[in-house]
């Protein structure tokens, strides 16, 4: 009997502290951009898994499989050799102008986030044009409690949304604004 008290308020004891002891939770970012561009024209600009010349931020990309399920890329960062990020495609659809992909090798200085996964898609917009979204799901760059400010929640979501913003306004640079 004397041992399940003990054990009943030690384990009283210890809650608090484990309920402030947690890792860090999924965050997830969307962002989508209209344009004035029928969505084939996008999709045909940005549809292509092997291909990212479109994002201003990739200076090239590499990799197999074209647009089969387990197709590989790596794309390389600014000139000369810059960081790279490795991903690989795990769904495809060309009628729905829509693919997902995840990061299978990135540096946390790089982009500071782990266990990334992305998609992309096109829609049409009402009354003309295109609506692109891009969405993704992710892990702070540190895992554990306490992370550093470069590699926390917020310099994650801040480093994803810049990558799809980026993105984002090349293509509206590039379609342009509905209406404009």
């Amino acid at each position: 009997m004397r041992r399940r008290v003990f054990m009943a308020s030690l384990t009283a004891l210890m809650l608090p502290g484990m309920a402030l002891a947690h890792g860090p939770t999924r965050q997830k970012v969307t962002l989508t951009t209209e344009v004035a561009a029928d969505p084939a024209e996008v999709w045909e600009a940005i549809g292509n898994f092997q291909d990212m010349s479109w994002h201003p931020a990739v200076h090239s990309t590499e990799g197999e499989g074209g647009n089969e399920i387990d197709a590989t890329r790596v794309l390389t960062l600014g000139e000369d050799g810059g960081p790279t990020i490795d991903e690989i495609l795990y769904k495809y659809s060309d009628e729905k102008m829509s693919y997902s992909y995840r990061i299978t090798e990135v540096a946390v200085e790089t982009l500071p986030v782990t266990n990334y996964s992305s998609h992309l898609t096109v829609k049409p917009r009402d009354g003309g044009g295109s609506i692109v979204e891009w969405r993704g799901a992710f892990y702070r760059g540190y895992p554990n409690n306490d992370p550093p400010p470069e590699l926390n929640d917020e310099a994650a979501i801040a480093a994803v949304s810049g990558v799809y913003q980026a993105g984002l306004d090349a293509l509206t640079e590039r379609f342009g604004a509905p209406g404009s």
